[in-house]
């Protein structure tokens, strides 16, 4: 005697053994025995073998078609047997019996089970419904398949093109177009940037980036809501000063200016004039959701996405020819360059000139700053404030800038709307110039001078503070170990970060004798202080990516094939005239710290963006000076 059964979800058959009651001995053809419920046996029979029976009635079942058993069946539920007797019209044997049950078992769409060889045929709306579920499933993967052909040949589908975006920043697995990519990614050895590069679906590598950047900090778009500029305010008084402003050629969001007035018999006074935004701009304020909602400017060689829209910019920028609202401090300064007393006040400030770094430093420089100084607007008022500046940092104990560390500056020449074609020119310029540290050392003296004013007031605000090598932002008044001070608050630039126009209205609160708008632990700060930590950092290093994406590009552009680099430690360099930082495994174990070596290039990935460079050998030249961490201004 032979059995069908089921188990484990399938169908089996197998010769008795032994017949109990309640369960059964059986051979399976392979030879393995097995004990199993008499429940689960579906049909006992003598031939054929238990071997053949499943083989026999496979292709049986291959021929029934479910949609006309579905129409053969009555209403209500049936046995596979009663049923096989109807399909066949006499008494089925066990093969054409096995062959029904098969054929029912695989359309479950068609058919539910409910028992032991039971089922009962589905609802007509509930079959229509699964029928257009499963076309549907059909023709999704016939896409799939089709979209895999066309992207392994390089052709980029319409459907992968409207999500291009979203199959490279956000895939979801679940999405068909998604599937099809990873697929072709998988036979194509590529990565999903680089697949959908070589199709098309970008032009440049530098548009992944650019909206990958865009895709997770600016979702919603660059674009301003249509806002009105605060007119400014007019009841302040006028300050009786020449002020100017030092910055690079391309800076349009212009805080600070200085000025210097001298006071016979005394010394001097220094002015330092930050622009004030926050005179117009109210806590709360459309624009202060703008503002609160970007946190900070992005800067990227060649462009950049301000925090502030242009118009606003323009009313509050410290422009050379206008008389511009701004928070002074002013500093009573002795022969000796000692700070005798200082003074806070709200005024409009006459700015005469914006100076540019690039004009002022071919003659005000480390080489000629201690002999005659052309003659030129300023000069003696630049020459004062570095002999203040030098004043400053040997009283802190620190330097204001890091020796060995370099500004690169990048220009391009072109589009970028077509960035491929942009000529990229990167000048690298020393840290610790007479404009740096006159400019640093000042902006650290109004920074932790008003910081220390709002902590003795009880005025709640942002500090950046360094602890044990640590540097973070915090709302207590800590002290700036790398700087040297007792406190330190962001306080000079409020039209590029949004902690700086918080701490100003902060600060004008103050000066007014006024409410805060942000009392002490206030939740609306700390979320402010949170966001704008994380938000400043995602900046930073979208800036660091793209100034290697440039640094890349420039290589290729001149052809290089050899370059000069420094190590650093262990396996990783930086190369010598550019931002690059990279690992090269073929380093020797032995070079120290600070060795000049020369690197062959060997391969340059823009979607990366990275570079594989090959060690060449050892140069003779001293070793670089120490590389240390940037200074904080």
């Amino acid at each position: 005697m032979n059995v069908l059964f089921e188990e484990d979800g399938g169908f089996k058959a197998g010769s008795v053994m032994v017949d109990n009651d309640t369960s059964l001995q059986v051979e399976m053809p392979t030879g393995k025995r097995s004990k199993i419920k008499a429940a689960t046996v579906l049909l006992r029979f003598e031939k054929p073998a238990a071997a053949g029976l499943l083989d026999q009635a496979a292709p049986l079942a291959e021929e029934i078609e479910p949609d006309f058993l579905w129409e053969c069946v009555n209403d209500g539920e049936f046995s596979f047997l009663d049923f096989a007797r109807d399909y066949y019209g006499h008494e089925p044997t066990p093969t054409e019996a096995t062959a029904v049950l098969l054929a029912v078992h695989a359309a479950p769409i068609y058919f539910h089970r409910k028992g032991k060889g039971r089922f009962r045929k589905a609802p007509a709306d509930i079959l229509a419904a699964a029928l257009a579920s499963l076309e549907k499933k059909r023709q999704q993967a016939l896409a799939i398949e089709g979209w895999i052909d066309e992207l392994n040949a390089f052709r980029l589908p319409p459907e992968i093109a409207a999500l291009s975006d979203a199959l490279l920043y956000a895939p979801d697995r679940n999405k068909p177009e998604c599937k099809a990519l990873e697929a072709a990614c998988a036979a194509s050895g590529l990565s999903a940037a680089q697949l959908l590069f070589k199709c098309g679906a970008f032009k440049s590598p530098y548009f992944f980036h650019f909206r990958r950047f865009l895709h997770e900090q600016f979702p919603r778009g660059t674009a301003f809501p249509a806002l009105a500029s605060p007119p400014l305010p007019v009841d302040l008084p006028r300050a009786d000063v020449r002020a100017f402003s030092i910055d690079d050629a391309n800076t349009t969001e212009i805080d600070d200016a200085l000025s210097v007035v001298k006071l016979p018999g005394i010394g001097s006074r220094i002015g330092i004039h930050i622009a004030a935004p926050g005179l117009a701009i109210a806590h709360g304020s459309p624009l202060d959701g703008v503002a609160r909602a970007r946190l900070s400017t992005v800067y990227m060689p060649g462009h950049k996405i301000t925090m502030l829209p242009d118009a606003v910019v323009q009313n509050y920028t410290l422009a050379g020819g206008a008389d511009c609202p701004a928070i002074s401090l002013y500093l009573t300064v002795n022969d000796v360059f000692e700070v005798i007393s200082h003074e806070s006040r709200l005024e409009r400030v006459p700015i005469v000139a914006n100076l540019r770094h690039h004009e002022v430093e071919p003659w005000f420089n480390a080489a000629s700053i201690n002999g005659a100084l052309a003659d030129q607007p300023f000069k003696d008022e630049l020459l004062h404030l570095w002999h203040f500046a030098n004043a400053c940092e040997g009283r802190r104990g620190k330097p204001s800038a890091m020796q060995g560390n370099n500004d690169y500056n990048f220009a391009l020449d072109g589009d970028l709307t077509d960035p491929d074609n942009c000529i990229v020119e990167i000048t690298e310029r020393q840290r610790g110039s007479p404009l740096d540290k006159l400019v640093a050392e000042l902006m650290i003296v109004a920074n932790s001078t008003w910081g220390g004013l709002l902590a003795e007031r009880n005025i709640a605000c942002l500090y950046r503070a360094q602890t044990q090598g640590k540097v973070r932002m915090t709302t207590s008044p800590l002290p700036h170990e790398g700087l040297g001070v007792a406190q330190y608050a962001w306080m000079t630039s409020p039209l590029r970060r949004y902690c700086d126009l918080v701490n100003q209205w902060q600060l004008i609160a103050c000066l007014k004798g006024e409410t805060p708008a942000f009392a002490q632990k206030s939740v609306e700060l700390f979320g402010a202080m949170r966001d704008f930590e994380a938000t400043y950092a995602a900046y930073a290093d979208f800036q660091r990516l793209m100034e290697r994406y440039w640094s890349l590009r420039w290589l290729q552009q001149h052809g290089v094939a050899e370059i000069a680099a420094t190590v650093r430690r262990e396996q990783w360099v930086k190369l010598d005239a550019l931002p690059v930082m990279l690992r090269v495994p073929s380093l020797p174990a032995d070079l120290p710290p600070r060795q000049r070596i020369m690197l062959a290039i060997e391969q340059i990935d823009l979607l990366a963006p990275e570079l594989s460079c090959r060690f060449l050998g050892r140069l003779d030249d001293e070793p670089t000076p120490d590389l240390m961490e940037d200074a904080e201004q």
